[in-house]
């Protein structure tokens, strides 16, 4: 049975004329018959009986009616939504980071691949690294993020690497340096992140190696919290650059350190999870945006 046979129907007994239904369906009149004449063929019912100037659906026809407008409706539907697919407008971009990212990086670019395309939505997830990995094991997100090492099987796997800065007050001692080193920071109140972090352990590194006194006063489990702890306290911390940035109209300088301290996270597929198209877009606008980082703009 051809769906034109039951738009022809539903349209003849919505609109009460072969005439009307023509004009709905931007169809010859003669069209409009045949077609409901092919259709009473097929299925053996009449469907309408011709009073005066206008068509009366048969108690049949009403039957019937209900029937294929379910129907109809449910092919619109499904039309609707191929043709979302196509353009992305009906996806769900589903993303997990921790916090730092979800902060200060990923929103632009999240806002961006919505904006691109209207009707999508996205699902935002913010966990620790550790957390995000778990969840890559069983496809939880299309796309993730977390520090290295991510030592799980996935998909695909990138990794990007920042330097990370000197971050204090700017009424710090400090503050009008061009270069931060351990020597400087000699016994200065510090706020690191927790010990199990890549960046605890550089600084450590660094702070020996050059036989300065580290003095720790607090430890955090995320950059943004440090560089609050610091605000606060007058004391210095090392994060990355986008924590760095975001923190800068709150009155923190950012100052390069030496030796330099980097700053690696992975975004990478679940194996989990097929790839979707709006997830390969996002990754695809998050690089540019890490140049565009890189670059300092």
């Amino acid at each position: 049975m051809d769906t034109r046979h039951l738009e022809a129907f539903r349209a003849v007994y919505e609109n009460g004329s072969m005439s009307a239904a023509a004009a709905v369906l931007r169809k010859s009149q003669p069209a409009i018959s045949n077609l409901i004449a092919r259709l009473e063929d097929e299925i053996g019912v009449k469907l309408f009986r011709r009073t005066r100037s206008r068509l009366e659906p048969t108690p049949e026809a009403a039957t019937f009616f209900a029937v294929i407008t379910r129907t109809l409706d449910a092919m619109e539907t499904v039309i609707s939504v191929s043709s979302n697919l196509k353009g992305l407008s009906s996806a769900t971009l589903q993303i997990a980071s921790p916090p730092g990212l979800a902060t200060y990086v990923l929103p632009p670019v999240i806002a961006e691949v919505l904006t691109a395309h209207s009707g999508a939505t996205a699902r935002f997830i913010t966990r620790s690294s550790y957390a995000v990995r778990d969840l890559g094991l069983i496809g939880a997100f299309d796309v993730g993020f977390a520090e290295l090492p991510i030592d799980i099987h996935v998909a695909s796997l990138e990794v990007f690497e920042l330097t990370c800065l000197c971050v204090m007050r700017a009424d710090h001692p400090l503050a009008r340096e061009t270069m931060i080193t351990p020597q400087k920071l000699d016994s200065a109140p510090f706020i690191t992140l927790f010990p199990e972090h890549i960046t605890h352990v550089a600084m450590a590194e660094a702070f020996f190696a050059a036989k300065a006194r580290w003095n720790v006063i607090a430890e955090a489990e995320f950059f943004g919290t440090a560089c609050t702890l610091v605000q606060q306290l007058g004391a210095v911390t090392v994060v990355d650059p986008l924590t760095a940035r975001s923190f800068a109209p709150a009155g923190l300088v950012a100052i390069p350190f030496e030796p330099k301290i980097p700053y690696r996270f992975g975004m990478f597929q679940p194996n989990a999870r097929p790839p979707s198209r709006i997830g390969l877009d996002f990754m695809a606008r998050f690089r540019v945006a890490m140049e565009r980082v890189n670059a300092g703009l």
